[in-house]
């Protein structure tokens, strides 16, 4: 059974050892190992792929999590073979509803093979459509729009969530959270074609550069912003000459970032694709 562990914690000696000397006598067969030491915000953390006998499973969470307490860390212990035939999805927005729409209606309409548990915004705007399709929803963020991060993975845990699905959620993660859901869990559209046009404004900069195609990427998320090694799968429309930015923009955002979401989810939830060492590879 393959298994991914994340610890994240403040930054010591001897974090690491505890936990991988358990899970090897644990009869655990490590293939992938990642330790990140963030100095500039003191933050340890730790990712394991595993695979593990069977009967192993129903006892790893909790004991993982006396680990934890004792050595002050964040520990999860994810499978993706625990909801393989239906993982459940949380969908964050924060004003455009086009992409998350979308999504919605993939999954009832059987395209994309999940349950989207709940729906997280930073600013209210897509409450509606959580409504629509009960969906339970909560607001993150402040008046202003500042999302509490801690909130958002407090969230994710409590709904047991397989996939963190970004669907034009302009807030970027800081490193703790990204860590926290590594290994391939959390899923982003960014609205331009990377490593090209990464940044809050690939429309412009692309039309700026005089492109004459444009496009859309999910990828994988990494702490690095828009890194762009982890494209889970693009997809681009041509603008013929002339068109000005504002009709570009409009089939961007109503048509081709919805449909880029709804295919890279798709391709993620049927494993037909996985992260292994931030490096996206298939089946």
């Amino acid at each position: 059974m393959q298994v991914i562990v994340t610890a994240v914690g403040p930054d010591n000696r001897g974090l690491a050892d505890p936990i991988i000397h358990h899970l090897t006598g644990r009869g655990a067969n490590i293939s992938e190992i990642q330790m990140y030491d963030h100095d500039e915000q003191s933050v340890f953390a730790m990712l394991l792929r595993i695979e593990i006998p069977l009967e192993v499973w129903p006892s790893l969470r909790g004991e993982l999590a006396q680990i934890g307490q004792l050595k002050g860390l964040s520990i999860r212990v994810w499978s993706p073979d625990e909801r393989r035939q239906r993982p459940r999805l949380a969908i964050c927005t924060t004003v455009r509803p086009e992409p998350a729409l979308a999504l919605l209606r993939a999954i009832r309409d059987g395209q994309v093979k999940a349950e989207p548990a709940v729906m997280l915004g930073n600013r209210p705007t897509c409450r509606s459509l959580a409504e629509q399709f009960g969906v339970d929803w909560h607001t993150i963020g402040d008046d202003e729009g500042v999302a509490d991060d801690d909130r958002l993975i407090e969230l994710c845990d409590q709904y047991e969530i397989d996939y963190l699905i970004l669907a034009r959620y302009m807030r970027v993660l800081p490193a703790s959270s990204c860590w926290k859901y590594a290994g391939g869990r959390i899923i982003n559209l960014h609205h331009g074609l990377l490593p090209s046009f990464p940044g809050m404004r690939p429309y412009h900069e692309a039309f700026a550069s005089r492109m004459l195609t444009f496009g859309a990427t999910c990828h994988f998320i990494v702490p690095e912003l828009d890194a762009g090694n982890q494209i889970i799968y693009q997809s681009t429309f041509a603008a013929n000459h002339g068109m000005k930015l504002d009709e570009i923009i409009r089939r961007g955002q109503e048509d081709n970032e919805p449909h880029c979401l709804v295919e890279g989810v798709r391709r993620v939830v049927d494993r037909e694709v996985r992260l292994h060492f931030h490096r996206v590879v298939g089946r």
